[in-house]
């Protein structure tokens, strides 16, 4: 290696060391130069996952309801992009200085925090909406929301800028290694919720028989695996990868994607949820199933208008009514508010919270799509004033509730 009139190192062929040559912006170490192609990754998933979600967000704009995890999902929808956009700026930027960077680097873990909080949040509403309300489910999985959002607060007074050269961008990383816990909060969160979730799904198993991978996909159990996976390979950079030295960004490459992944299977579970999205959605089987299996129950709904028919009641609305076979030839007679109800809508097609633009059928109680706890290939008999169905098990309506467009 050699020096030449113009000062630059040559080595001993005379080719000038390309280090001494290319500007700081061009003249990456290895793991900054890993860490900007991954965080080019990051912004490619969130800009595709804007482009995908777009059709399903504009329906679930239009229904009428506005319950949190509607909210939530219009949060996530608009504040993901908006916080990767302008943190990508700041990295990319040639022109940005460390000075800019020291009163810039905190937006980073600040945005970060609230982020994972309305995501942890969204596992919690409905984690304790598929456990049907359950407390202890809501106070564990509330407990963990709030050591979450505590420890996250706590820990980004803790972040600093990294020291790198002018135009190598503005990254904000850990002062210490235990600033870690900042993750492993959100990654303690995602954990219960995953195991929660699978264990909801296998106790489901006892009502209805699924193979596994139709229970996997019916249940979301990919999106809960998928947070878990990407938080926990987040975990493996935080804690047993050692950076080389301070201006080393190696423990932070993974947590953009992270956040990432995390926010868009976070909204993809709530697009996931059957029926409306009030008290968190219901669950596609019910524990109460299985208890009324002794014998089969006689549905009667009548369709009557215009006039009082025998085993109706006045007043044109449609009438369910109860039998059990051999408790007599007159049913018990309820009267079920299915006027405003048997109009076809397309703001919900029973498999999830937004529909799919399909007309159903006037006078459909349940979608085609659903699986109506209806037995389809019952023997249906004609009766005055309505339509016989024979089912095998009592059955909520409250889930199947639609309201009138």
């Amino acid at each position: 290696m050699s020096t030449n009139s113009t000062g630059n190192s040559t080595d001993d062929s005379g080719v000038p060391d390309l280090s001494q040559i290319l500007p700081p912006y061009l003249n990456l170490p290895p793991h900054l130069s890993a860490h900007k192609y991954f965080y080019v990754c990051t912004l490619t998933v969130a800009a595709w996952d804007t482009l995908v979600l777009s059709p399903r967000t504009w329906r679930l704009l239009r229904t009428h309801e506005w319950p949190p995890l509607k909210i939530l999902f219009h949060f996530l929808r608009v504040f993901m992009p908006v916080e990767f956009t302008i943190v990508g700026v700041a990295f990319f930027d040639t022109k940005w200085s460390q000075t800019q960077c020291s009163h810039f680097f905190l937006f980073e873990p600040i945005c970060t925090a609230i982020l994972l909080a309305a995501c942890s949040l969204v596992h919690v509403i409905r984690i304790h909406a598929i456990y049907e309300k359950s407390r202890s489910v809501l106070f564990g999985m509330g407990g963990l929301l709030a050591l979450q959002v505590v420890v996250t607060a706590i820990c980004c007074g803790f972040f600093r800028s990294t020291p790198l050269l002018e135009g190598q961008g503005c990254i904000a990383e850990p002062k210490s290694n235990w600033v870690g816990i900042y993750w492993l909060s959100a990654t303690i969160t995602y954990t219960a919720s995953f195991a929660l979730a699978v264990q909801r799904s296998l106790r489901s198993l006892k009502v209805k028989q699924l193979s596994y991978w139709k229970l996997m996909l019916r249940d979301g159990l990919n999106l809960y695996g998928a947070i878990w996976a990407v938080n926990m390979v987040n975990m493996l950079f935080w804690f047993i990868i050692t950076p080389t030295g301070p201006e080393d960004p190696v423990r932070t490459i993974v947590t953009s994607m992270a956040a990432v992944l995390t926010a868009s299977m976070s909204m993809r579970i709530i697009l996931a949820v059957r029926g409306s999205l009030v008290a968190g959605g219901s669950y596609a089987v019910s524990s109460t199933s299985a208890h009324s299996r002794s014998g089969n129950t006689t549905h009667v709904l009548s369709s009557a208008r215009g006039g009082a028919a025998a085993g109706t009641i006045p007043g044109g609305n449609a009438v369910l009514s109860l039998a059990r076979p051999g408790a007599g030839d007159i049913p018990a007679t309820y009267a079920v508010p299915l006027a405003n109800g048997d109009k076809g809508g397309a703001d919900w097609d029973g498999k999830s919270s937004v529909g799919d633009g399909r007309d159903h059928k006037e006078h459909d109680i349940f979608p085609a799509e659903v699986d109506s706890p209806v037995k389809h290939d019952a023997p249906v008999q004609e009766s005055v004033g309505g339509v016989r169905v024979t089912v095998e098990s009592e059955t909520d309506f409250a889930p199947y509730g639609r309201e009138k467009n």
